[in-house]
């Protein structure tokens, strides 16, 4: 009789070549993609080389995307990325992406269909794990790791157990899918699913776009997690009709697959989100919020910066300013996600409202550039880290929370809800 397995480890059977896995063992897997990027793809191109292969292990799997400090914010980032685009002209990798064309790679791979479910992929960047929205097994692995994937199409893993998580019930107004991992995030602590999968169910998830699924699998890390995945279904297959590359495969969990614990949530009793500095754990509801006054709005990054973030975000905007006091920097996920937001009319009134919209890049969500905070300086972000110095000065801080809050915040000069608007 076969063993009852959960989704994460059905994934490591299928690339394992073994009939079964368990929670704790040790293996080798085959990966169909690895990813790396300006930041992390030096390191890992200098450790290629000292292995002594003179090709990648597939030139159409083995991917890098410049999108940290793009387009180039100085000369040492300019050397970084023409490191990647002439070792990517060298082997003949079908998937270096420029500017102009490139995107934030975890918007970018799904869009673009590099990316699909049942895949195995690691990269070089801890929000990998944005895949689990597809029904994928990613998570984030050091350069040097990478390196050694790079060459030989395989790597090592210790197979992680599961946390379930059930999210069922109606979602009130203005809460959405950040909203959801923040409260999740808040409850269970930044180490609350430590090398752990956190599956994430229940008819909250079904009914759910994949844009909002992408931004709760984004943030699993931020709990600790070794990836986040979302079983696939009829929403997962429509958006991969037409865009995946490759051929694709469903799994999901048996009924009776072994959980080290399952988490349920009602979401009609959860408010809009915000985390307060220093952590993401470190969360309020809306309504416990208090009056915290800002200096700037950041809404994009690899979390929201998706076409559903960017239409919530322009709804509010829409007919208001921004207030006088702040500075609002808009980040689209991808080139074709800025086009069709400009198509929508999305961007003419984010613009109309006075915010700035930049070409799609990491911006200052790394303390990267495009929106660095000076000492003292506040900032609300859609993104997914609020450590301290995060985005700039160590004395600065950064609050995080869904788009629908930023822009309602922007308008407002202090963390707000869109009620009030």
């Amino acid at each position: 009789m076969q063993k009852p397995m959960t989704i994460t480890e059905k994934i490591f059977a299928a690339h394992s070549g073994k009939e079964y896995v368990t929670a704790g063992e040790l293996i080798t897997a085959k990966v169909d993609i690895t990813l790396a990027n300006d930041i992390t793809g030096p390191v890992a191109i200098k450790e290629f080389e000292k292995i002594g292969v003179d090709k990648v292990f597939d030139k159409e799997r083995t991917v890098f995307v410049p999108d940290h400090f793009v387009p180039n914010k100085d000369i040492k980032s300019a050397e970084q990325v023409k490191m990647v685009r002439e070792f990517a002209r060298k082997q003949g990798l079908k998937h270096f992406f420029e500017v102009g064309r490139m995107g934030i790679e975890h918007a970018l791979l799904p869009d673009s269909g590099i990316v699909t479910a049942g895949d195995l992929i690691i990269g070089a960047d801890s929000h990998t794990c944005t895949y689990g929205a597809l029904g994928a097994f990613s998570t984030g692995v050091g350069s040097t790791d990478l390196a050694c994937a790079m060459a030989s199409g395989e790597t090592w893993f210790k197979v992680p157990s599961t946390i379930k998580v059930e999210f069922n019930g109606k979602l009130n107004k203005w809460v959405s899918a950040k909203d959801l991992i923040l409260h999740l995030i808040g409850d269970i602590g930044v180490d609350g699913a430590l090398y752990i999968t956190l599956e994430i169910t229940g008819d909250a998830i079904s009914n759910m776009s994949m844009d909002g699924r992408f931004t709760i699998c984004n943030m699993a890390i931020e709990a600790g997690a070794k990836n986040g995945i979302i079983p696939p279904d009829k929403i997962t297959e429509e958006f991969l009709k037409g865009r995946s590359l490759r051929p694709y495969k469903f799994y999901e969990s048996d009924p009776d697959a072994n959980y080290e614990r399952i988490i349920k949530y009602d979401v009609s009793k959860i408010e809009p989100t915000v985390a307060f500095p220093h952590l993401p754990e470190n969360t309020r509801p809306i309504s416990q919020v208090g009056n915290v006054k800002i200096d700037q709005v950041v809404i994009g990054s690899c979390t929201n910066g998706r076409l559903d973030d960017l239409k919530i975000a322009a709804e509010i905007l829409k007919g208001n300013k921004v207030h006088k006091d702040v500075r609002l920097i808009v980040f689209p996920g991808t080139q074709e996600i800025y086009l069709k937001a400009m198509e929508l009319g999305y961007i003419q009134a984010i613009i109309e409202a006075e915010g700035a919209v930049s070409t799609p890049t990491c911006g200052p969500c790394l303390g990267g550039h495009c929106g660095i905070l000076a000492k003292g300086e506040r900032a609300l972000s859609t993104t997914n880290r609020n450590f301290v110095g995060r985005m700039g000065h160590p004395e600065s801080e950064v609050y995080l929370a869904s788009p629908a809050v930023a822009a309602a915040s922007a308008v407002l000069g202090r963390i707000a809800s869109p009620e009030e608007i």
